[in-house]
C-alpha cells in the first residue's frame, strides 16, 4: 500500500495536546481547545492503516502518494458509541405524534420488535448497511451496534451475527424492554435473558447493556443481568436515567460500566460517582431533540470531572438520525458544550466509551480514521448546522466515502 501524505491541511485535529501548534484564529482558547491538539498548516503521513507522523506541512516527510485536503480541516473519524441499527419497520407516525404533544415512553419499542421479528436476515442486513453508509458519509468510522429488537433467543443471536459482520463493537441488549409475551411475567423474561440468551451470546457480544428505566427493567433486574453478562465475558454499559431520576447512574458506577448512556437526569451525587468510577457519560443530543426531553447541561458533567462522549443513538423510535455533525451542533447549542468539547467528545470521547486507544485521535500509532472537511476549521461543524461539510472519509487509511464537492 505504501505511505500516503495528506497535505494542504488548514487545521489538523489530533486529540493529542502535545502535538499542538499555536492557532492564530484563537485569541483566547475556549474550554477544551488544548485537548484537541490542533496543528495549523499541517500534514499527516499514513503508513498502511496507521498514522506514522503529524506536524507542520513545512516539516513533512515525503510519501509514496499524496492526498490534498485542499485547504480544509482534517479531524479524526467520529466514534459513534451508541447505535440501534438492526431493525425493521417505520415509526414516523409516532414521531409526528410526539411533535404534536404526546409524551415519549419506552413502550414504542414493542412496535419495532414485531417488525424486526417478521423481517428476514437479508432485510435486516440491507437496512443496517444502508444506515451505516449514510453515517459514513457524515464522517463516522467506528460503530457500536446493539441488538434489542428481537427479544427471543433466536432473534437476539441472529442480530448479533449480522452486527458482527460489520463491526467489532457488538452489544447484547436483550434487556431492552419486556416483550409482549412476558407482559405478565417480567421475571420470567429476566430468567430467559440470564439463563439462555446471555450464555448463547458469549463470544458473540463484546458488551452487555440494559435499559434500566421505569417501564423497562428495575435496578435489581439490571444488576443481575449485568453480572451475568460480565460472568460470560462481556463488558458492561448501561442505558441510564433517560426518562426519570432513578438509581441507574449509581448502578453504572458501582458496576464499573464503561459508559452510562443518556444521563438526562443526573444529580451531583450521580456525577461524582461516575467520575470516581471512571465511567464515561455518553450524552445523546438527538434523543432530546426527537423526544422533547430536557437537554442535560454538559457544563455540570465537565465540572464534576466526568469524561463525556457524544453519540447518535440512531434508532427508529426516539432518535432516527445517524449524523454526528448534527449531534455536535445540538450539543453546542442546547447542551452548552464548547465546540471544542463537542468535537473531542464525538471522537476521543467515543473511543473512551468503547475503551479504545487506537481510534478517536490522529497521532502516531493511531488507526488512520479521518475525515477531510470542505471548511477551513472544525468549528464549522457547529457553525454551519445542517450542511454536510465532509468531503471524504477514510478508515484504516482507505477511502470509504466521498461526497460531491
Amino acid at each position: 500500500m505504501g505511505t500516503i501524505l495528506v497535505t494542504d491541511i488548514s487545521e489538523l485535529v489530533t486529540n493529542d495536546p502535545s502535538a499542538a501548534t499555536a492557532d492564530p484564529a484563537t485569541t483566547s482558547a475556549p474550554e477544551g481547545y488544548e485537548r484537541l491538539g490542533v496543528i495549523t498548516d499541517a500534514a499527516m503521513l499514513i503508513d498502511g492503516d496507521t498514522v506514522s507522523w503529524v506536524g507542520p506541512a513545512a516539516d513533512a516527510p515525503a510519501g509514496d502518494t499524496t492526498i490534498s485536503a485542499k485547504g480544509g480541516a482534517v479531524i479524526p473519524g467520529f466514534v459513534d458509541s451508541h447505535n440501534h441499527l438492526v431493525f425493521a419497520g417505520d415509526r414516523s407516525a409516532e414521531f409526528a405524534a410526539r411533535m404534536a404533544g404526546q409524551k415519549y415512553s419506552a413502550g414504542g419499542i414493542a412496535t419495532t420488535v414485531a417488525a424486526t421479528r417478521a423481517a428476514s436476515d437479508a432485510e435486516l442486513e440491507d437496512n443496517l448497511t444502508m444506515l451505516m453508509r449514510q453515517a459514513e458519509h457524515s464522517g463516522t468510522t467506528t460503530f457500536e451496534i446493539k441488538t434489542g429488537y428481537g427479544l427471543t433467543l433466536d432473534d437476539e443471536i441472529r442480530q448479533l451475527d449480522i452486527i458482527n459482520r460489520h463491526t467489532d463493537e457488538s452489544t447484547l441488549i436483550a434487556a431492552h424492554v419486556v416483550p409482549p409475551e412476558y407482559k405478565d411475567d417480567p421475571e420470567g423474561y429476566v430468567d430467559l435473558v440470564i439463563d439462555e440468551i446471555i450464555p448463547a451470546a458469549a463470544g458473540k457480544a463484546k458488551w452487555i447493556d440494559v435499559f434500566c428505566e421505569e417501564g423497562a427493567f428495575t435496578e435489581d433486574q439490571t444488576a443481575r443481568i449485568l453480572d451475568a453478562g460480565v460472568a460470560a465475558g462481556m463488558r458492561p454499559r448501561l442505558h441510564a436515567n433517560q426518562l426519570t431520576a432513578g438509581g441507574a447512574l449509581q448502578l453504572a458506577a458501582a458496576h464499573s460500566c464503561a459508559s452510562a448512556d443518556h444521563a438526562t437526569f443526573a444529580s451531583d451525587a450521580d456525577l461524582a460517582a461516575l467520575a470516581e468510577a471512571g465511567t464515561v457519560a455518553t450524552l445523546l443530543p438527538g434523543v432530546e431533540f426527537s423526544t422533547r426531553q430536557p437537554y442535560p447541561d454538559a457544563r455540570r458533567f465537565h465540572a464534576a470531572g466526568v469524561t463525556v462522549a457524544i453519540a447518535s443513538d440512531c434508532n427508529p423510535g426516539s432518535c432516527f438520525t445517524s449524523s454526528i455533525p448534527f449531534c455536535i451542533a445540538l450539543a453546542v447549542r442546547d447542551m452548552h458544550f464548547t465546540v471544542e468539547q463537542a468535537v473531542w467528545s464525538a471522537t476521543a470521547g467515543g473511543a473512551a466509551a468503547l475503551e479504545r486507544s487506537d481510534i478517536g485521535r490522529l497521532s502516531p500509532g493511531a488507526r488512520a480514521d479521518f475525515s477531510i472537511l470542505t471548511a477551513p476549521s472544525y468549528r464549522h461543524l457547529a457553525y454551519r448546522p445542517g450542511v454536510n461539510l465532509i468531503a471524504e472519509v477514510h478508515r484504516a487509511g482507505r477511502p470509504i466515502a466521498v461526497n460531491p464537492s
